[in-house]
């Protein structure tokens, strides 16, 4: 049985290659057209500010927080670091002050999530539009704090506001705001009179108060502990474990030792 088709159903005789016609007239079409491909590596592609390209690096501004390593999702972030103590030149008392050692990522383990990029809380980390950073051996994808440095040297500037936005106003806390604070607090007013104690209720013993609720301490930021990373890195590697996860492991056990000494535990 014949299946009627749309130009049959109209009463016309459907024509006979017109669909291959018109695929050749589209491709013509393209053909006769200017080609717009980059002939890469040659012609290098012009990004935008926010391509999240790698993560970047300026170590002026690392203090060593540790913030960016312990949020990291995949443990992808190594950080070494010393104390160092300062004599003041004014004399006093003298201060120490962290150095940082080493600060690598595993770009074949991050997942380009950002999350280091907006916890740092000193502008270390940024994200940078470079992308030929790619190895023939995955191993060597570890880059060290010396190649993160120079791509910040890409970081393009944030691009401009839109036409029509406005531009985010400055919260700067006026001279002699406290004072006028201060003036408007009003003054407390006498307490109210006490009903008299009834002998009923100078016979009842008094219920003691309900103490208060302590206050929920914060964690304090703590460094990993040295003994228990050697350990358990030397356990994982001695297992066969590969060396990048062997790392992660070793120094998560490292951190839950230090806080469990913070805490006295």
């Amino acid at each position: 049985m014949a299946i009627d088709t749309p130009e049959r159903a109209n009463g016309r005789k459907a024509i006979p290659g017109i669909g291959l016609v018109k695929g050749l007239l589209v491709t013509l079409k393209h053909l006769l057209s200017r080609s717009i491909t980059q002939q890469y590596p040659h012609e290098k592609p012009d990004l935008p500010a926010r391509t999240r390209g790698v993560i970047a690096l300026k170590t002026e501004n690392c203090t060593v927080c540790w913030k960016c390593s312990k949020e990291c999702p995949d443990w992808c972030i190594y950080i070494d670091a010393h104390k160092e103590t300062h004599e003041p030149a004014s004399g006093g008392r003298a201060r120490s002050a962290k150095v940082l050692d080493r600060f690598a990522i595993d770009f074949a383990l991050c997942m380009y999530c950002g999350i280091c990029v907006e916890v740092c809380p000193f502008d270390a980390l940024f994200w940078s539009p470079e992308y030929e950073y790619a190895e023939y051996d995955v191993l060597e994808l570890l880059h060290e704090k010396d190649r993160l440095q120079d791509w910040t040297y890409k970081v393009k500037p944030p691009p401009a506001l839109e036409e029509g936005a406005v531009e985010p106003e400055e919260t700067l806390e006026p001279e002699g705001e406290v004072a006028a604070v201060a003036s408007a607090t009003p003054t407390p007013q006498p307490a109210a009179p006490t009903p008299p104690v009834t002998a009923q209720a100078a016979a009842e013993p008094a219920s003691p108060a309900a103490p208060a609720p302590a206050p929920r301490e914060e964690q304090a930021e703590v460094e990993p502990d040295q003994a228990t990373y050697d350990r358990v890195l030397q356990e994982q590697i001695d297992a066969g474990t590969n060396p990048r996860v062997a790392e992660g492991r070793a120094k998560a056990a490292a951190i839950r030792a230090a806080r469990q000494k913070a805490g006295g535990g």
